[in-house]
């Protein structure tokens, strides 16, 4: 039942942006340098992409021991999106053995490019730079595919029998690559199993290949696998090799027994009584099908939406204009446009279209305490509201009635909905899916609580939150939705909640304009006495900007005292700009009539200044 969460990870509609493609990206090395004149390179290739300037890391491939022109069975998987630059880094680092982290390892150069400049030319090959030289004749080729739309898997697991001894004082050390033929003639390595040590029978562990990466879901496309003998000097010695298709290999699901003669051609043409080199046996094929999200929906299943509103203090006055919770007599706040635009997506798809909408952070009539799972229509026997038209009457209903408050604590709401969710994980059909969708301007003051909360134990259903400083604390890049279909921005999200996503209307990343501004007032106002954030130029209507402070959050910087609204900021910028003014005024003044020309003689090596 957990697949349901999986696929809709990948197909739901608002996290997805219309151009958006999947992409294998395969990876070779050539020419690296040796680390000392005793051994080869352990490398390995980190694969980075860069957000809002910053490097994250994204994924890394297998570490191949002794090899200065590695050939990596890993494929990055990652998303196209047409419209944007995507920025890629791939280091390549030497990782001693016994060490598979990069701390103690050497660096041994990267490159950068685009990932649009991949996908054009299929195949990129660029020097590796090292300090902005190239690292030697040290090269990397990164090609790319684009994924077709069969997303199923399939399990495969080998074994060999009497394989060729190719050690003087052991048996063979075997290992199996499984190639893909590709249509201009090339091979494309799919997989490459362990090492069995000293063992000429081995049994090769069991692997999922997608259908994608293996045949390109041709399924008479050829494959070619290779069997060797793994030497500590990365001169491995071949044994045979073999041809099949997927189609030949699907066939063990039928019952039969399918094996391959392991032939080494050399041996064929010298030898007249030469046979094989082994036997390689087919123990397992599985085909694991990848339902996508539209067939969950076909087949019944339905989306339990529920909303989590954030009404503490930082919102500011409601009856202030520049409040997220302004209620404006002719357009909706940011809250309503983003409650508005998820939920018209997700009602669609709900039979009954009853929504439960809670809110937290707030003071609760009737003895005004602070809650942080309430109902908005406070009804807590029933919260469900009629549509998303039902829970915007209930949001406007409920916001004269409250006192906003704090500390924005969203484990409770989380906990209450996953215990929803956990009821429904034991009932017989389990058909419905879970998402929350929670709606807040700015730090999360429980994180850890977040994070243990017993969620954890459930199958990953969508938490969605409307949140732009949590998102920059937090260490995985990902992407957001910022409330109109096909705009994506990138953020990054805790590790710990990977399936939390950000979605902001409103906040973007700061301007270069006003990070000048920033650096101007950081470096050069008086003592430094105010951290002064820039006038989000980006939204008129929302006007504040920085985050005052909550009754239960205490913050004893002269910063939290001023008020963070649009008038407070053009007051100070006039004043800076003023008092800069009245300096230079001064200044230019006193020198006006003192202006002196200064002009040097030399007399008996004795330098003079005459005015």
């Amino acid at each position: 039942m957990s697949n349901i969460y999986e696929s809709a990870e990948a197909t739901l509609g608002f996290i997805s942006s219309p151009c958006l493609t999947k992409v294998e990206l395969r990876v070779a090395c050539r020419g690296i340098s040796d680390r000392d004149a005793l051994s080869k390179p352990d490398p390995c290739v980190v694969l980075k992409m860069q957000s809002h300037g910053q490097w994250f890391e994204v994924d890394r491939t297998e570490v191949i021991r002794s090899s200065s022109s590695p050939v990596f069975s890993k494929i990055f998987l990652v998303d196209y999106y047409f419209e944007e630059v995507q920025r890629l880094r791939f280091e390549l680092h030497d990782i001693s053995s016994g060490n598979n982290g990069l701390r103690d390892a050497d660096f041994l150069g990267a490159m950068e490019c685009t990932l649009g400049q991949i996908v054009s030319q299929r195949k990129l090959t660029k020097a590796l730079l090292k300090q902005g030289n190239t690292a030697g004749k040290s090269s990397i080729t990164v090609t790319a595919e684009e994924l077709s739309g069969n997303d199923d898997y399939v399990e495969l697991s080998f074994s060999a029998r009497k394989l060729d001894d190719k050690d003087f004082f052991s048996k063979s050390d075997p290992f199996l690559e499984i190639f893909r033929i590709n249509d201009d003639g090339t091979e494309s390595l799919v997989h490459r199993t362990e090492t069995v040590m000293n063992n000429l029978s081995p049994v090769w562990k069991s692997f999922k290949v997608s259908l994608n990466t293996l045949c390109s879901g041709d399924h008479d496309r050829e494959l070619k696998c290779t069997v060797w003998d793994w030497d500590s000097n990365g001169k491995h010695d071949f044994i045979g090799e073999f041809q099949t298709t997927y189609k030949e290999v699907r066939a063990e699901q039928e019952g039969k027994q399918i094996q391959w003669e392991c032939i080494n051609p050399k041996y064929q043409m010298k030898k007249k009584n030469y046979r094989n080199s082994g036997t390689v046996i087919l123990n397992h094929c599985k085909i694991i099908k990848m339902y996508s999200f539209l067939d969950y929906i076909m087949g019944g299943c339905q989306i339990q939406f529920t909303v989590a509103i954030d009404f503490t203090a930082s919102n500011g006055d409601p009856r202030n204009s520049c409040s997220l919770h302004y209620i404006h007599p002719y357009q909706p706040n940011e809250y309503l446009k983003a409650l508005v635009a998820v939920g018209e997506i997700c009602q669609d798809y709900d039979s009954d279209k009853m929504f439960p909408a809670f809110g937290f952070g707030a003071l609760i009539p009737p003895d005004f305490k602070v809650s942080h799972d309430f109902a908005v229509n406070f009804d807590e026997d029933n919260p469900e509201c009629a549509g998303i038209q039902g829970v915007v009457e209930a949001y406007q209903n409920c916001l004269p009635k409250i006192q906003l408050y704090g500390p924005t604590n969203i484990a409770p709401i989380i906990q209450k909905v996953a215990s929803s969710a956990s009821e429904e994980m034991h009932t017989k059909e389990a058909m419905e899916y879970f998402i929350l969708l929670i709606l807040t301007d700015g730090v999360i003051t429980d994180m850890a609580g977040h994070t243990g909360s017993h969620r954890t134990r459930l199958p990953p259903a969508h938490v969605l939150s409307l949140s732009s400083a949590w998102a920059t604390q937090t260490s995985q890049t990902c992407r957001y939705w910022t409330g109109t279909m096909g705009s994506c921005v990138h953020r990054r999200v805790n590790p710990s909640s990977a399936t939390s996503s950000s979605l902001s209307p409103s906040r973007t990343s700061n301007t270069p304009l006003q990070l000048h501004w920033l650096r101007v007032f950081w470096q050069k106002f008086l003592t430094r006495w105010w951290i002064i954030t820039t006038l989000k130029a980006s939204n008129p209507s929302v006007c504040r900007t920085t985050r005052p402070q909550e009754p239960s959050v205490p913050d004893n910087g002269i910063h939290a005292k001023i008020h963070s609204n649009t008038r407070t900021h053009i007051y100070i910028y006039i004043i800076y700009i003023f008092f800069m003014y009245c300096i230079i005024h001064i200044h230019m003044q006193k020198h006006k009539y003192t202006y002196v020309h200064k002009q040097t003689c030399t007399h008996n090596h004795t330098t003079y200044y005459i005015e």
